[in-house]
């Protein structure tokens, strides 16, 4: 997808109400500083658009961009930070469960799983519990130029081992920092959206009228030579420019 619109047009908190959006939506969880806002923005093809907070966890709203008026991607607050109370927790997880369930054009939740190391019990537990919620999600194992390819394979092995995935779910790595993974994940979600690139418009070749009398007289001489030669009856005495040729 050709990327010619992409804003942050909605924000909601704990107490907004899930707007009621016409377009697909595509949804991003993941565990704090798994790399969530670095992915949005290299899909996006933006460089700060999801901002970073300064604080691991302190997100707390589900932002929805809107991208070329075509389809949402959703950015849910991330989890799995030890330093929030548990009142907070539950506070993420019943506006998490409010979007899953009020949303009526929720098509997919991609989960973020960070590829050095092995899911965290958190991510265990954000997988069975989307499961759980009717959602299945697909699994972008990120910052995956940390790794060399032969690791990159073993993580993938051991991400779908410890998540207990089914063997068709899908489990892609990704760089912010290379692009790896980029146009695969754009191909899943335009799939899941339905989404069809516009063809491009036929170039029309112009083919002169014969019947339309020509601008010039067809003298079999280069249009150039002949405005010369006009500009020097018209100016006999000034000087071509330019220096000569040796």
């Amino acid at each position: 997808m050709i990327i010619k619109k992409a804003e942050l047009e909605t924000v909601c908190g704990y107490t907004s109400k899930i707007p009621e959006n016409t377009l697909p939506e595509i949804a991003f969880a993941g565990k704090s500083n798994v790399g969530k806002s670095s992915l949005i923005n290299t899909l996006l093809e933006r460089k700060s658009l999801a901002r970073t907070s300064s604080q691991p966890g302190k997100t707390q709203t589900i932002n929805f961009y809107n991208i070329n008026d075509v389809m949402y991607l959703t950015d849910l607050p991330g989890y799995g930070y030890a330093r929030i109370t548990v009142s907070e927790k539950e506070k993420w997880g019943e506006m998490i469960e409010n979007y899953l369930h009020t949303s009526t054009q929720l098509k997919a939740v991609f989960l973020l799983i960070d590829i050095r190391h092995q899911p965290s019990d958190n991510d265990c537990q954000m997988y069975n519990w989307m499961v759980y919620q009717g959602f299945y999600p697909i699994i972008i194992a990120t910052k995956a130029d940390k790794l060399k390819p032969a690791e990159i394979k073993d993580s993938i092995f051991v991400i779908r081992n410890i998540l207990e995935v089914d063997e068709d779910t899908i489990v892609l790595p990704f760089s912010a920092v290379t692009g790896q993974g980029k146009e695969e994940i754009w191909s899943l979600m335009e799939e899941l959206i339905g989404y069809e690139e516009a063809p491009e418009p036929e170039q029309v070749q112009k083919t002169r009228d014969p019947n339309k009398k020509p601008r010039w007289k067809d003298t079999g001489k280069p249009v150039a030579k002949k405005t010369a030669k006009r500009r020097e009856k018209t100016n006999p005495g000034k000087k071509k420019s330019g220096k000569k040729k040796k």
